[in-house]
Formats: structure tokens, C-alpha cells, sequence
């Protein structure tokens, strides 16, 4: 690029490493060469098909057209990409080399403020001109795309974590569910569209979008920086039998969850109803969610501490397992035969803030699948099999549970005797 390029475009480049300059600036001729050689265009312009080359195993054709629209929305000249106007390049002429060296530093070194114009862009169809405002319905769009395409990289790049998309839920539905998700947290302007500043602020707040984007490019075109390791979006999935069983979770909906949890561990136990339960320890972390019909997490208000209930045998207190509330009025009850429970709000459950997450007060469980989370249990005094706790003692709460749904403890009577302190 030499001393010609604009102030802009230096601006730009001093956001990254002296040792990542050269990266990002051989992007352009990088592209170039993968497309199939020398072009008319060659050394001038990026065509779509080139960008197709690079992208195209690893987003939907969809995506890849809406990051060449945007491209050819940036003005070399200006401060921040045009969030106005005629687009700079037609599709014709393709995209310049120094337009393309500010979508890269906006999107993967920009604020709020220079990604906004650039989710603008790509959230609008057609090579027509510039909007100044959007749709929901047009982000949202756009979000499918965006989270069909950071899918395609984890299982191309074969960053799943130990899942199995095949054996789990409808993946275009979870797609649809955490865009819609992510979505509602848009704040339209007064008039009802989403312009650059309302973006801006959803930009700031929900940082998926950023994630999102900058793994899109990051990857799709091959930009290997220092210092910046590809993002964990799944938590490692160990100890599954998945050719026994099909889990209703989905990656999407995983990768909106993921976040909730500070662990690196998942384990299935057994299947569970679209309204689910993960069982923790009772405290500030336990947390109620749904997946359907739309993608929602309810953290604790800090009103009450009735994180969590458990009990089991008891002729005057409830038997069974309850999340939120208090007794009759949970937020999520499961009853100690496992056939049935209940989700009582009124409006709200006063742990969670949780509304009724069932269709009815009362409900009966089609199946049920629980997950174990966190660490699995590692071995006492530093020894394969000996020091260890018997299975019978290191989780009361699993074993209440496995008695509440029926299960007999076989082993109950069979405990290897203790060793003598003296021989």
C-alpha cells in the first residue's frame, strides 16, 4: 500500500501489531491469488467471486453477499464507514484494497460506534442505495445468517467440544430462536426503525454480535493474528454416549446458555421436556430458562434465597424437586415421582423473575434430560482407584434423586469394607 493510502487507512492499521500489519494488509492479495490467478481485476479490485472462494465452505451464500455489499458501502475518505447515501463500488467494479483494510480493523478491532454502520449495511438487501434505517425483521435476518455461518466454522473447524450436531436438536430452529433472542434486545428509535445509534447501543450491550462477527472474518478470510485465539462459544461435552441417546438441545442454544455457566464440564444423564432444569448447587449461580417457544435465561433477583428444594420421604414437607418461589408456588417443580410439576408465577417467581414456563399451571412430563455440570470428580490422595469416596457418598443430591424416580440402589449392602487403621 506504500505511502499512498489515506489517513484513514493508517488509522486503521495502527490498531494492530506491527507483526499483524502485514497480516492484515495481505489479505487483499491473498484473496486475489485463491480465486484462480490474474483477473481484469487484478490488483485493483475484490469481486464477489473471490470472496465466495474464501468464504463460501464456511457461511451461507447469504452471508458472504451481505459482507461484499457492506464492503462496497465503505468510503476510504471518510471517518466511518457511509451509513447514508450510494454505496462507494458497485458490485461491477468490486471492492478496493483500502476499503477492505477498514472492514477488517472495524470489524475485528472497532467499537460500537464503527460496527454500527457496517451491521447497517449488511443487514439490508440488495446492492440498492444505503438506508439510513433498518427493520427488526432485516437484523434479525441477518443475525440467521451470521449464526449459520459461526455454526458451519465450528463444525468445519472441528471446534464442537465433544457434541454431536446429528444427534441433537433441529439446528435451524435453534438458529431462529437465539437470533430472535439477541434481536429483542434491539431498541427501535422513536419512529420505529433501527438506526445507526440504536445499533450502536445493541452493538454495546449484547456482545454476541461482536463475537459473532469478528470469528466470521477472522476466519472466512483467513486473518490469523496474534494474541487472539479463536473463541470458546461451547463448553466441552465429556463421558456422552451419544449412539444412546438424542439430546432436544441445540448447538445455537447451547451457545446462548454457555455463557451462563462458569464450567467447562457436561454430562447427560437422562432426556427432559423443552422446559428444563440443570441441577446445581442451591445458590446465586442456579438460574431458570426456556427454549421454546423463544430463547430466555432468569438469573436470580436477589429478593429471596430459595435457590433451590430438594427433599424426599417426608410426610409434611413437599417431596421433590423445586426451583424458585416457595412450596406449591415454585417457579419450576418437579414432584418426586417424576411424572408430573408445576410452574406457579403470579406474576412473577420472586427468586428468578421468571414468568409461568409452562402452558398450563400444572404439567406432565413428556421426558426428561438432565445434565451434569462443572468438573468431573477427580480422585482423592492423587490415586487411580484407591483413596476414592464410594459413588454412594460423593452426591447425596444425585442419589436422592435416583431414589425419588424409583431407582434401587443395588450396591446399597455391597460396600467394600474399610480398611483397618492397624494391621
Amino acid at each position: 500500500m506504500g505511502n499512498t493510502e489515506s489517513v484513514v487507512v493508517q488509522k486503521r492499521l495502527a490498531r494492530f501489531r506491527p507483526e499483524e500489519r502485514p497480516v492484515v494488509e495481505g489479505v487483499f492479495d491473498k484473496l486475489q491469488g485463491g480465486a484462480g490467478g490474474p483477473s481484469a481485476a487484478a490488483g485493483k479490485t475484490l469481486t464477489l467471486q473471490m470472496l465466495q472462494c474464501s468464504m463460501g465452505s464456511l457461511a451461507p451464500d447469504s452471508m458472504v453477499k451481505r459482507v461484499y455489499q457492506c464492503m462496497c458501502c465503505i468510503d476510504p475518505g471518510q471517518t466511518a464507514p457511509a451509513a447514508s447515501g450510494k454505496p462507494r463500488t458497485t458490485a461491477a467494479s468490486g471492492v478496493g484494497r483500502e476499503q477492505l483494510v477498514i472492514f477488517l480493523a472495524d470489524t475485528l478491532r472497532g467499537t460500537a460506534e464503527e460496527r454500527a454502520p457496517l451491521v447497517m449495511a449488511m443487514s439490508q438487501r440488495g446492492g440498492g442505495p444505503t438506508a439510513t434505517v433498518v427493520t427488526c425483521e432485516q437484523v434479525a435476518e441477518f443475525l440467521q445468517d451470521l449464526i449459520s455461518a459461526v455454526v458451519q466454522i465450528m463444525v468445519h473447524r472441528g471446534r464442537l467440544q465433544g457434541w454431536k450436531p446429528e444427534r441433537m436438536g433441529d439446528l435451524s430452529v435453534g438458529v431462529k430462536l437465539l437470533a430472535e433472542q439477541l434481536c429483542s434486545e434491539l431498541k427501535p428509535s422513536d419512529q420505529g426503525g433501527c438506526d445507526v445509534s440504536s445499533l450502536e447501543d445493541w452493538i454495546f450491550r449484547v456482545s454476541q454480535v461482536s463475537l459473532y462477527l469478528e470469528m466470521l472474518v477472522a476466519e472466512g478470510l483467513n486473518v490469523s493474528l496474534s494474541g487472539r485465539p479463536a473463541p470458546t462459544l461451547l463448553p466441552p461435552c465429556r463421558e456422552t454416549p451419544w449412539k444412546e441417546l438424542k439430546s432436544l438441545l441445540d448447538l445455537p442454544t447451547l451457545m446462548f446458555l454457555a455463557p451462563q455457566e462458569n464450567t467447562s464440564y457436561y454430562m447427560p444423564i437422562r432426556e427432559w421436556p423443552s422446559t428444563g432444569v440443570m441441577v446445581h448447587s442451591g445458590d446465586s449461580r442456579c438460574f431458570l430458562f426456556t427454549v421454546s417457544p423463544s430463547l430466555r435465561v432468569y438469573t436470580a433477583t436477589g429478593y429471596n434465597q430459595h435457590f433451590m428444594y430438594l427433599n424426599q420421604n417426608q410426610q409434611t414437607m413437599p417431596n421433590g424437586l423445586g426451583m424458585g418461589g416457595q412450596h406449591h408456588y415454585f417457579g419450576l417443580w418437579l414432584d418426586s415421582n417424576f411424572g408430573c410439576g408445576h410452574s406457579r408465577a403470579r406474576p412473577k417467581c420472586t427468586t428468578y423473575g421468571s414468568p409461568q414456563l409452562s402452558g398450563e399451571e400444572d404439567f406432565t412430563i413428556d421426558s426428561l434430560e438432565v445434565w451434569a455440570v462443572g468438573k468431573p470428580p477427580e480422585p482423592e490422595e492423587g490415586e487411580e482407584g484407591q483413596g476414592k469416596k464410594s459413588i454412594l457418598d460423593m452426591d447425596p443430591e444425585v442419589q436422592a434423586m435416583m431414589e425419588m424416580a424409583g431407582k434401587t440402589l443395588h450396591s446399597q449392602g455391597l460396600r467394600e469394607p474399610e480398611e483397618d487403621q492397624e494391621q
